[in-house]
């Protein structure tokens, strides 16, 4: 088994918290911006903290791999064409697309090839 990629030993041990037997994290980072906290990857799903609740509640969201529809590079229009430059991400899942910004192109190209390898 390999180690955890994270940012943040607190985060990965909210991740650690959850974890069902036979899971196992692959990576957690650090998210940038309003709304989402972190994005892990397990090799059975996705885990989002979403800090974007009402009365400054935070919510920690699994999303399974089979129910994610797509993953997308966010640009900005000055990126066109650039998408693999992009650090941040999105996610569609059952009519809610959730939004991760992350410190570095790389971690936004790992999400987006780990979570595309296991949704095709």
């Amino acid at each position: 088994m390999t180690e955890p990629i994270f940012d943040k030993s607190e985060q990965l041990k909210q991740v650690e918290q959850g974890i069902l037997p036979g899971e196992q994290i692959i990576a957690v980072y650090d998210c940038i911006g309003a709304g989402t906290g972190f994005l892990g990857m397990t090799n059975l799903r996705v885990v989002i903290q979403d800090k974007s609740f009402v009365g400054k509640r935070t919510a920690i969201t699994s999303i399974p791999y089979k129910h994610i529809r797509s993953i997308s590079f966010l640009s900005n229009k000055s990126w066109a064409g650039q998408f693999f430059s992009s650090s941040s991400i999105a996610l569609a899942v059952a009519g809610t697309t959730y939004e991760a910004d992350f410190r570095g192109v790389d971690k936004a190209h790992h999400v987006h090839t780990v979570i595309l390898g296991r949704i095709t």
